[in-house]
């Protein structure tokens, strides 16, 4: 775990160096948390490129991580050296001394940064018996990615192939297991690899949502309910918690340390599972993804409020850009120039186009929250295309790196493209009233967030009356700034539009195979939403001490449920069984006794035996298959067939190659096997009920 931190803590310092050249004004903190995910995705980029040509071995995960450090250069100029260090300071600074403010401030990331540790810490563990989950919700994903980073780390898998369904291409978003598996190469366990990274990008994406809601909202309290409101998100569940507690007949904490079920995701139509608990412990490529997306968003938030002034507005349309080349050629040297001219040399030195370069890396981290900034930045285009440069290149920036990511994910892949669009109406709700299925699963989201954006507009009235009467006093000055907030409210308005859009989007259409996974759209309208709601909150809360208690009240409302899965899994109640001994024990004798890129037959379950030892499968868990779009029909037949010894079995070991046949208590459970047929291949290893034949 030790070398996991430290690695990790490299990678996130080399990439707050970058975050100078893209980002202003902002806290070591943030910078340094930046740095993590923005050092994670050029890591992860650079190893899948390296390993692609020359495998995934220690050679390779230095050369990786050498490059990956390579920005670290950069302090011996010195103006990075001098910002860095005043940023250092500043940090220190802010934390010596004692006083309310900065005691409350570092309790707040303390117990943060603890809840996660606590909480990722049930992703994975094992024990004497196995390998479990403490996550109600993790059962398939746990392994799903868990053969991903073996099949990197052992396996050796460049080109990556569908470990889970074999000779095609491994098309989802990868990059947050690949990074796993360089942390194994270099000496690391995979339980401890994978707790130290997602405590570390959550973390990240805490103090990112926190700086983006700020600069959205201005206000500093609101910055600090956002990622409440993210963490802790569920609907009325809390309604069943206390019916059942009620039922039981047991005392408040007795039945607090032991809630039989989750009271965000169950059965009675309450499908916006809390975010911790179904999709950042579920879905790693989330967990990198969102905060890279955030720091995006951030950037063009910044482009899209920024008033135009009367010299871009005297340049626009002029053609001056050799005389302005010449002026500005010393600053073409320090990557400081004018963001608004079309030369060539300085679209590759705009913030906008490197912040592009660090979007296009989502194909192969996230694909959908590279959908969402696609769809963001059209309308951004649209609502003000006189920004039309800085937008142009971002899409540049985002092009050069995501389009040969796109060509390669699409190239030779089993997804089917069709299966991931339909008409399909009110996400998940099933039979349940559309408006009564979302305020059971939001609670009072909508109305505080209807509250938000009224207090926006209200405010923007409000200082336009301002502003006529500043003019009458000729105060310039003070009707500059009060315009500028002006200017600063509307832009809210109009950028929270394109989240709208993924609302209703994600509410008339399927956008994956399976609908419920229109969810990684649907979040990000929640993270759009996060500023007016946590705004509204924070107006409440600031109005004086009788409505600082009608805020903690609304605040309880909207998280309570949420933390009470938290709770179940952070307090280890849940556990689920994923591997037994047997199993751990016989991927170890395949990884001794096979070779790396040996191709397996097992039945098509999400926790064969076969996943721990890194080898390819023909297929496994059918569930994940029909998610990411695969026609595994086929395949899926011919496999029952083999196990059942008949005629034809032969002939489909030989179509699709098997060598090796894992025999197990899955395959006897799920499937008819035929044990006497096996007997004539030689066996090569056997573990309590685990066999494994070789057919070549």
């Amino acid at each position: 775990m030790v070398l996991s931190f430290i690695l990790i803590l490299l990678v996130a310092l080399s990439g707050a160096v970058l975050t100078y050249f893209f980002a202003k004004d902002e806290t070591f903190l943030w910078r340094i948390s930046a740095g993590n995910i923005v050092g994670s995705a050029i890591f992860g980029l650079v190893g899948f490129v390296i390993a692609n040509f020359f495998g995934l071995s220690v050679l390779t995960a230095l050369i990786t991580l050498a490059i990956t450090l390579a920005p670290l250069f950069l302090l011996r100029k010195k103006d990075v050296k001098r910002k860095f260090l005043l940023d250092w300071r500043t940090a220190k600074s802010r934390t010596q001394g004692i006083g309310t403010k900065k005691l409350l401030r570092v309790l707040y990331y303390i117990c943060f940064f603890l809840l996660f540790v606590f909480f990722f810490d049930r992703a994975m563990y094992q024990t004497q018996t196995g390998i479990f989950t403490g996550a109600s919700q993790n059962l398939g994903d746990l392994p799903f990615h868990l053969g991903a980073i073996f099949s990197f780390a052992d396996g050796n898998n460049f080109p990556p192939q569908n470990p889970s369904f074999a000779n095609a291409k491994f098309s989802y978003p990868f990059i947050a297991d690949l990074l796993t598996a360089f942390l194994l190469k270099f000496g690391a366990d995979v339980k401890s690899a994978m707790l130290v990274q997602n405590v570390f990008w959550a973390f990240s994406l805490l103090v990112i949502l926190e700086r983006f809601v700020f600069k959205f909202t201005m206000n500093k309290l609101a910055g600090k309910i956002a990622p409440v409101l993210l963490f802790f998100s569920g609907g009325l569940g809390f309604v069943w918690f206390f019916k059942e507690f009620g039922e039981q007949g047991a005392s408040f904490f007795d039945f607090l340390r032991n809630m039989p079920t989750d009271y965000t995701i169950r059965s009675e139509g309450l499908r916006w599972g809390n975010s911790l608990n179904v999709l950042f412990i579920t879905q790693r490529s989330l967990l990198l993804g969102m905060p890279l997306t955030l720091i995006v968003l951030q950037k063009l938030w910044e482009i899209f409020s920024e008033p135009i002034s009367e010299e871009e507005k005297r340049r626009e349309g002029e053609e001056e850009i050799k005389e302005l080349v010449t002026k500005k050629a010393d600053f073409v040297t320090k990557n400081q120039l004018s963001k608004n001219s079309s030369s060539p040399l300085l679209l590759f030195s705009s913030s906008a186009f490197l912040v592009g370069l660090l979007a296009g890396t989502l194909p192969l981290i996230h694909l959908h929250s590279l959908a969402v900034l696609f769809i963001v930045t059209a309308f951004l285009l649209i609502l003000k295309p006189e920004k039309w440069r800085e937008w142009i290149i971002f899409g540049v920036g985002v092009a050069i790196i995501a389009v040969p990511e796109l060509l390669w994910s699409i190239t030779d892949s089993a997804t089917r493209t069709s299966e991931f669009f339909g008409w399909h109406f009110g996400w998940d709700k099933g039979q349940t009233n559309f408006v009564w299925f979302w305020i059971k699963n939001t609670g009072i989201f909508v109305l505080i967030l209807a509250l938000g954006i009224y207090l926006s507009q209200k405010y923007e009235v409000e200082t336009e009356v301002i502003v006529e009467k500043k003019r009458k006093k000729e105060q310039e000055k003070q009707i500059a700034d009060v315009q500028t907030q002006i200017t600063h409210r509307k832009s809210q308005i109009l950028f929270y539009l394109p989240f709208i859009f993924l609302f209703v989007v994600s509410n008339v259409a399927k956008l994956a195979p399976w609908e419920w996974d229109n969810i990684k759209v649907l979040i990000y309208w929640f993270v759009g939403s996060l500023p007016f709601a946590a705004l509204a909150l924070a107006w409440i809360f600031e109005r004086g001490n009788v409505w600082r208690l009608v805020a903690s009240a609304a605040l309880l409302i909207l998280i309570f449920a949420g933390a009470l899965d938290v709770w179940r899994v952070s307090s280890g109640q849940v556990k689920i069984k994923v591997f037994d001994f047997d199993a751990i024990e016989i991927a170890d004798d395949i990884r001794l006794r096979t070779p790396p890129n040996a191709l397996f037959l097992n039945a098509p379950t999400y926790n064969s035996a076969v996943v721990l030892s890194g080898r390819r499968s023909l297929m496994r868990y059918v569930g994940h298959l029909s998610s990411h779009g695969i026609d595994y029909i086929e395949r899926e037949n011919d496999l029952k067939r083999i196990y059942e010894g008949n005629a034809t079995a032969d002939i489909f070991l030989r179509k699709y190659g098997i060598e090796y046949i894992l025999i197990s208590p899955e395959e006897r459970n799920s499937l008819t096997v035929n044990e006497t047929y096996f007997e004539k291949f030689p066996l090569v290893a056997e573990v309590g009920e685990y066999k494994v034949y070789k057919v070549r």
